[in-house]
């Protein structure tokens, strides 16, 4: 299927690897032009080199923390227009109700709500002239099946979700399609993060730890970056603009729900 996204400029936040990865790789294999955003600036290079190598599409680099309002206006500068935002972050660290403080949780909204809306704010007005856009959050499937020891995440990815439910049907008569996707458990660096505290506290190693998750999960197997490049990519199409405001799982059928 043609996506009908060829030539277009996609900014994708925190895609030197795992999810944000994932989303590059995808956008760039249908044509689409790269500005990719992450802290490490050699992992981000390496990143970019492979994709350009792969695809032959012009990728930009901007590496720094796109929760500053520099490195974010860097970022959108970058390219001609923003046509396609992807937005992602990293999770806050799970714990218990009775270990966050305030900061902790000033923290987690300004990296998981706040500067997905403001990157939102600054690539919108853009699209919405030009009639088209494409936005998507990754967020997490813990907005529709919270996480109890990852409530920093669910606080802060929740109040995204509920921005985005009403912004998106604000713009969607103007060409414009925000929608959410929702990880459940993939191999990426995060999911060692969850899973070796795991495996110190029941005394296993870690391939134990994954493999016992794995087997709650309906699929037999965590997802791959693949997978939600795909998905992603999907999002970002010309296909998909009569999908607005929704919020995707891919999970392999680990949140148990009806709706």
């Amino acid at each position: 299927m043609d996506l009908g996204i060829g030539g277009k400029w996609a900014l994708v936040c925190a895609s030197s690897k795992g999810l944000g990865r994932g989303c590059a790789e995808a956008l760039a294999g249908e044509g689409v032009n790269l500005v990719m955003n992450a802290r490490g600036a050699e992992a981000l290079e390496a990143a970019a080199d492979e994709i350009r190598a792969a695809h032959g599409v012009t990728v930009v680099t901007v590496a720094g923390d796109i929760t500053t309002e520099a490195v974010r206006a860097r970022a959108i500068a970058a390219a001609p227009q923003i046509d396609i935002l992807v937005t992602n972050a990293g999770g806050p660290p799970p714990g218990l109700w009775s270990d966050w403080s305030r900061g902790d949780f000033l923290a987690a909204l300004d990296q998981n709500m706040l500067t997905p809306i403001a990157l939102m704010q600054a690539v919108l007005p853009g699209m919405i002239d030009r009639g088209w856009g494409r936005i998507v959050n990754i967020t997490s499937q813990s907005v529709k099946a919270p996480i109890p020891q990852l409530g920093l995440s669910n606080t802060a990815r929740t109040g995204l979700t509920g921005f985005v439910a009403g912004t998106a049907r604000q713009v969607a008569g103007r060409g414009v399609a925000i929608n959410n996707l929702l990880p459940g458990i993939h191999a990426t660096d995060r999911a060692d993060a969850l899973d070796a505290p795991v495996a110190e506290r029941e005394g296993i190693t870690l391939d134990e730890a994954r493999a016992r998750r794995s087997a709650s999960i309906p699929a037999g197997r965590y997802g791959t970056i693949e997978d939600f490049g795909a998905a992603c990519a999907f999002l970002c199409s010309e296909r998909a603009g009569f999908i607005v405001g929704q919020n995707l799982l891919l999970d392999g059928g680990a949140v148990n729900a009806t709706l």
